[in-house]
């Protein structure tokens, strides 16, 4: 590929741009220039390009920002030119010049997706997928739990997504999401790079004990609640009935309340200290999401109200709220429980979220294709969905089809250390059912992926994989993983762009 022929075009008098993107198009496997990264700023042009290792960021000409750039400087048909590395200083220099290239908040935006990507080479092929569709893309969406697996941080996580952004040249706006944030540490980390999302994880304020609690033990316990904090509770809720939008109605009765009170109530405080004091001041319109999904019983419709009208009272303007659902959402597969009973209580959860004024949110929502139709119709085309790992495995079905010899080092590996993985994710594989690698012809290996006990310890060993090293010191995985996908870029987009239209197409989305 030679993108330094490219350049002669540049320099053509009255030269149009959609010309210059018509061509890289047509002649990409010629030039390697991305067609949507081609740009005018000032009198100097730029795109990024790519040979067999890597790609960059070419800055043809002098501009304002040419000397921050960090590169390499030449002179090409008698211009100054640096070639650029994708790295985070360049990219806050991008987010400078290209003010789409920065993340900005969605709410009031009817449909929004998480598309979390854990190797920072999955968004521009979600963009490729999504830039027709009515649906709102947060690019960046990673949780502490995922930094640590990755050994990413979050100006890494936002600079990958920057730069897809500006390689697709897509312009119509992405959300970054700080997921499962605990800490004001955590959320002040991500609110200060940039992120425009916070889902704050309360599990740890959650008391998953009070759903076991004899009667005694409750009534006890709720006793020693502040007196003034227990009667205002109770002349709010108590034997009282709400009526939702549609006239369905919520009734708060002793025998729930007391239990569900002991359940949520420091969670609920946590929640509305961390937002006064640190999402309400930061200068920026940030979208919240409450995640009370890590509970270890299905969040009732009362306790659901009950949580977000003391939200709503306590100041917080949430975007959206995360029930935990009835049956298993579990990694990497297809909804595991009742159908007809999840679509019966997720109808009262959007009812809910409707009358207050908010999305109802689906986690772990990745391959969930048999409660898809339900989100979407119930919801009329109105929630927030997050994905995340099955990015990854798209990654890895590559890998099985065009370097088998990878994947069955990494699927060994992954078995191998499939108990430390399970510190981290609750699966339900059964490696017993996995068939032996030594027995399957490389044209075998990708169908693994579509095997729901291959997938998920392939999905949950992510982290242990990425970090391996070998006693030199060298990563064991990482770099042939990159290298791979880089040589084979338009597959895994091809990949992702057929996995997660799947994913679209049975919630509705067309």
């Amino acid at each position: 590929m030679n993108w330094k022929e490219f350049c002669k075009h540049l320099d053509q008098e009255n030269v149009k741009i959609e010309e210059l993107k018509q061509l890289a198009e047509r002649d990409f496997n010629k030039y390697g220039i991305y067609p949507g990264s081609i740009n005018k700023y000032g009198e100097s042009w730029l795109f990024i390009a790519r040979d067999c290792c890597s790609k960059s960021l070419v800055v043809y000409g002098k501009n304002e920002y040419f000397e921050q750039f960090d590169g390499t400087e030449e002179t090409i048909n008698g211009k100054h030119v640096k070639i650029c590395g994708l790295n985070d200083d360049n990219c806050s220099i991008i987010m400078k010049m290209f003010p789409y290239t920065k993340p900005v908040n969605h709410r009031g935006k009817k449909i929004t997706m998480g598309l979390g990507d854990r190797l920072g080479l999955a968004s521009p092929g979600h963009l490729r997928l999504i830039k027709d569709m009515p649906v709102f893309p947060v690019l960046a969406q990673q949780s502490i739990r995922e930094l640590n697996l990755t050994g990413r941080n979050y100006r890494n996580v936002l600079s990958a997504a920057a730069w897809a952004v500006y390689q697709e040249g897509y312009t119509s706006g992405f959300g970054a999401d700080g997921d499962h944030l605990k800490t004001p540490e955590e959320i002040k980390m991500a609110l200060d790079n940039g992120f425009t999302m916070i889902t704050l994880d309360c599990s740890e304020h959650i008391d998953n004990k009070a759903a076991s609690y004899s009667q005694e033990e409750v009534n006890e316990k709720y006793m020693s609640i502040d007196e003034q904090e227990r009667a205002r509770l109770e002349n709010a809720y108590l034997g009282k009935t709400f009526k939702l939008y549609d006239g369905t109605e919520i009734t708060f009765n002793e025998d729930n309340f007391r239990r569900m009170v002991l359940v949520y109530i420091d969670a609920i405080k946590y929640t509305i200290n961390i937002y006064n004091s640190l999402l309400k001041s930061c200068g920026r319109n940030i979208d919240f999401e409450m995640s009370i999904d890590e509970t270890l019983t299905p969040t009732s419709p009362e306790s659901h109200y009950f949580v977000a009208s003391e939200l709503i009272k306590g100041g917080v303007e949430i975007t959206s709220l995360a029930p935990r659902f009835c049956g298993e959402f579990q990694k990497g597969i297809d909804y595991i429980g009742d159908i007809s009973t999840f679509e019966k209580e997720f109808i009262m959860h959007v009812k809910i979220a409707k009358t207050l004024g908010y999305k109802i949110s689906v986690h772990s929502g990745s391959d969930k294709f048999k409660v898809f139709p339900i989100v979407g119709k119930v919801t009329e085309g109105e929630y927030h969905l997050k994905t995340a790992g099955t990015n990854w495995l798209e990654a890895v079905r590559i890998i099985a089809a065009r370097n088998p010899a990878l994947y069955r080092r990494m699927h060994k590996f992954a078995l191998e250390n499939l108990e430390e993985a399970k510190k981290y994710y609750h699966i339900s594989a059964d490696p017993s059912n996995i068939p032996d690698i030594d027995s399957l012809a490389d044209s075998e290996l990708p169908a693994l992926m579509d095997k729901d006990d291959s997938r998920q310890v392939l999905h949950i060993t992510y982290g242990l994989i990425l970090k391996a090293k070998n006693q030199d010191g060298t990563y064991t995985f990482k770099d042939e993983i990159y290298s791979t996908l880089h040589k084979y870029e338009q597959d895994y987009y091809n990949s992702l762009i057929n996995h997660i239209g799947k994913h679209l197409s049975g919630l509705g989305i067309k």
